[in-house]
């Protein structure tokens, strides 16, 4: 099973949000490590090849977090935030290709050290 990987204020901000929504996301989480699909997602190609997005509603609003599962150890969290619109708002996408801009420049120094 893969080990979860919180980029960023990842985990804070999901830790700010209600606790059901916090487990579900959890278990959605659960769901990737160990190699399924979470219940509602969809691939995120707007932030970067195999990067997707669990989806989670309550009757609070509409919950999203970022992942890429792609890589042999980890399961990153790249974000997670509430969503006020129907799109995605530009400053999450970017701060999603930032953070996982820093995991390819972390795996491309891993492999020059091995």
């Amino acid at each position: 099973m893969k080990k979860v990987n919180f980029r960023g204020s990842s985990k804070d901000d999901l830790k700010s949000f209600n606790e059901d929504i916090i487990d579900d996301i959890g278990y959605q989480l659960y769901l990737v490590q160990s190699g399924l699909e979470p219940d509602d997602s969809k691939p995120m190609k707007s932030i970067g090849v195999g990067v997707k997005e669990i989806r989670v509603k309550d009757k609070d609003g509409i919950y999203r977090c970022i992942y890429i599962a792609k890589f042999v150890e980890f399961v990153y969290v790249l974000h997670c935030f509430q969503k006020k619109t129907e799109e995605t708002p530009d400053k999450d996408i970017k701060l999603a290709r930032k953070r996982l801009k820093e995991i390819y420049q972390e795996q491309k120094n891993v492999r020059k050290l091995q």
